[in-house]
């Protein structure tokens, strides 16, 4: 088997396009370590990117000194995927020491890589482009340039299309698509689906956001008149209580409060909507029922038990919707800087029911939990079973 300082040799070239670092042996250190070449004053370098507790820390080297800094870390982590124009290498360490290296040859094409030293985040919706919804709520100047104290929230905005953008193959072009945007708030995500399937993606779209709030919901009505947006609009209600669809292709929840998330998961089952992507908010329920004799030292301490709660209740409601026929993740929304609400759970309806269900009753009896969730899809299962 070739040496990885063999490998290195050969690859810190014009040919190497990145390679990624990760699974560290020890905690409380560097958890990643992104490598990749960029252009300085005509010389390529090599900018190694440390991620170390919330933060990110560069250094760029030359060849010899890349090479070093590789075989270093290696000494310090268990797994590395490299890419080059010709071969992908994929190096593992295993507990002993032992290293093992695989190389396959590139499939396909691969991107040409951006060596700029300071590369221009892309946008689905750009800056310097004038996005009239944007404007008007006060997210970008008329010149299209992002207002400083909203710029978080343009973030957040383009991250959600990102995944929009990804479950697009799940959704039907030949008719007309309904969205449902359970706890819309302001609308910055409800325009920003309508504006991005509609004017950008020519998808026929029918969008229905909801909210509590009477004022909210006449402003974004008015906005929606005013961009000619006729299959836009708004209602007031509440997630539980709303009935005014039969038949959804995919539902949204962005930061829908405590139990509300719930419900509004609950509804995207009944309707099996093809898609479902939520990003939790506060969650109290399961904070206020978990207890374990075991974990108990654990949840002595308020601010550990609210947390592990709050991830318990989201993998549980993952795991509810695999049982009810859904592939489901949880996936990072936005970095922890930026929010610390991140996690967002998306869900592809494939009718294929997970094979879990004893499993959550473990779960369940085991942290001694309710999760709504779980009661409201059980009440569901048990109506569609006697035909209510």
């Amino acid at each position: 088997m070739e040496s990885l300082n063999n490998i290195l040799k050969k690859s810190l070239n014009k040919e190497f396009l990145s390679a990624i670092i990760s699974n560290p042996r020890e905690k409380g250190g560097i958890v990643k370590i992104k490598i990749r070449p960029v252009e300085h004053k005509d010389n390529i370098l090599y900018q190694c990117e440390e991620h170390r507790n919330n933060q990110v820390f560069h250094h760029n080297l030359n060849e010899e000194e890349a090479a070093g800094y590789i075989e270093n870390a290696m000494q310090e982590f268990k797994q590395m995927q490299m890419e080059t124009r010709k071969f992908c290498y994929q190096v593992l360490v295993s507990k002993k020491g032992k290293m093992t290296i695989q190389r396959r040859l590139q499939t396909g094409r691969f991107k040409e890589i951006d060596l700029s030293h300071n590369r221009k985040k892309h946008y689905i919706l750009e800056e310097g482009k004038a996005v009239p919804f944007l404007q008007d709520l006060g997210v970008m100047t008329k010149e299209g340039e992002i207002v400083r104290t909203k710029f978080d929230k343009f973030r957040q905005i383009n991250r959600f299309l990102e995944f929009i953008e990804d479950v697009l193959p799940e959704l039907p072009k030949d008719r007309e698509i309904t969205i449902l945007d359970f706890g819309c708030g302001k609308s910055y995500l409800t325009f920003a689906i309508y504006y991005y399937l509609y004017e950008l993606k020519g998808y026929d779209i029918r969008i229905i956001g909801l909210d509590l709030k009477t004022d909210v919901i006449y402003a974004c009505n008015q906005l929606a008149k005013k961009y000619g947006y006729r299959k836009l609009k708004f209602m007031e209600g509440n997630i539980a209580d709303y009935t005014g669809s039969d038949e959804v292709d995919m539902v949204v929840t962005l930061h829908a409060c405590d139990t509300a998330t719930d419900f509004a998961l609950a509804k995207a089952v009944g309707w099996k909507a093809k898609v479902i992507l939520s990003v939790p908010c506060c969650q109290h329920e399961v904070n206020r029922q978990i207890a374990n004799e075991t974990l108990a030292p654990l949840f002595s301490y308020g601010l550990i038990k609210e947390r592990m709660a709050a991830l318990v209740t989201d993998a549980m409601r993952a795991e509810y919707l695999k049982r009810e026929g859904y592939d489901t993740q949880i996936l990072e929304f936005i970095d922890m800087e930026h929010t610390p609400k991140n996690i967002l759970i998306r869900a592809i309806y494939t009718g294929n029911k997970g094979k879990n269900t004893e499993a959550i009753r473990t779960c369940e009896e085991m942290l001694h939990i309710d999760p709504m969730l779980g009661r409201l899809l059980d009440q569901q299962n048990e109506e569609g079973e006697k035909g209510v």
